[in-house]
């Protein structure tokens, strides 16, 4: 079993940073594709960044690039967001995800929600303006 614990999220103004964590537990060396996706009530989640564990590949939707770094600490077993220059309409619950066993990110599936099987209890960021 795998678990997923978010930590990090809070209330800032905009053009303020936060930092997302992401601890992991349990079997994810077979998720090699692990990210940040986003949701505000009543819109679907969405892909905010992708990285291919252990490696360099990076994904990130067109709304962050440029603001927002995803990194990994696999000797801590952490993911993280990096999160700068927020905007307003960054506001939203924030949850990690492992992808499954064998995917690997691919820049024209990464941001499907059916790709990745474990998903975090959610962060919730609010940006004021």
């Amino acid at each position: 079993q795998v678990s997923l614990v978010e930590s990090g999220g809070g209330s800032v103004q905009a053009g303020g940073s936060l930092r997302l964590s992401c601890a992991f537990s349990g079997n994810t060396r077979s998720s090699y594709c692990m990210g940040w996706f986003r949701q505000v009530p009543g819109k679907e989640r969405e892909g905010v960044a992708v990285i291919h564990t252990g490696g360099t590949t990076r994904y990130y939707a067109d709304s962050v690039k440029g603001r927002f770094t995803i990194s990994e600490d696999n000797g801590a077993n952490t993911l993280y967001l990096q999160m700068n220059s927020l905007k307003p309409e960054d506001t939203a619950m924030y949850f990690c995800a492992a992808g499954y066993p064998g995917y690997a990110c691919y820049s024209a599936t990464w941001r499907e929600n059916a790709r990745y099987k474990y998903w975090g209890q959610g962060s919730q960021v609010t940006v004021s303006s």
